[in-house]
């Protein structure tokens, strides 16, 4: 009764053995893989449903987009002239406005040629003026505040020499100050 005891402890071991394999090599796996493909298919709807957002709102940004460059067009930051000689010629009239209104003394100004990148053509003046510091200072301001937006590069400021007393034979310094600089501005593609 023993050994049919044992054996019948054994068979049910066996059993739960083979049963135990079933699970771990069959049912596991199974079960683990169901997750992954579940969890999987979750985020793929979620990834889904966000483009469909972004798809959904492509016309809302569209117009938004056009209304943006419109407005970039409108603010003029660019010279709106078809030739290079015109916005040249607008740039030194904005210069000579500025240091005349500031009450500077206009030496020169000379167009220079222009550079064309990207689409952009660079126009650019050089300027000679006679100014003291606060009209200088008034004239750079207003060239730096105008529209179309201009850009004041390679600036050299020197101080005017003074004038020779004559009862004591010395030079007396004078206030004034010899400026030159170019203006730049730019324009979009330019028609020859």
């Amino acid at each position: 009764m023993n050994n049919e005891h044992k054996q019948r402890w054994l068979a049910l071991g066996l059993l739960v053995v083979v049963i135990g394999l079933f699970v771990a090599v069959v049912l596991v796996p199974l079960i683990t893989t169901g997750w992954a493909y579940h969890d999987e298919k979750n985020d793929l709807l979620f990834r889904l449903q966000r483009q469909q957002k972004i798809a959904a709102r492509r016309d809302v940004v569209s117009q938004a987009l056009d209304a943006a460059k419109q407005q970039f067009q409108d603010q003029a930051y660019f010279s709106n002239r078809d030739t290079e000689a015109l916005a040249s010629a607008d740039l030194q009239n904005i210069v000579k406005t500025a240091v005349t209104d500031a009450g500077g003394q206009l030496t020169s100004t000379q167009g220079l040629p222009g550079k064309t990148d990207n689409n952009f053509t660079r126009v650019a003046v050089r300027v000679r003026l006679t100014a003291n510091i606060e009209t200088l200072r008034t004239i750079l301001l207003t060239i730096s505040n105008s529209v179309p937006v201009l850009i004041i590069d390679q600036i050299d400021i020197t101080p005017l020499r003074g004038t020779r007393n004559r009862p004591n034979n010395k030079v007396e310094p004078s206030a004034q100050l010899n400026v030159s600089f170019q203006v730049v501005s730019f324009m979009r593609g330019v028609k020859s």
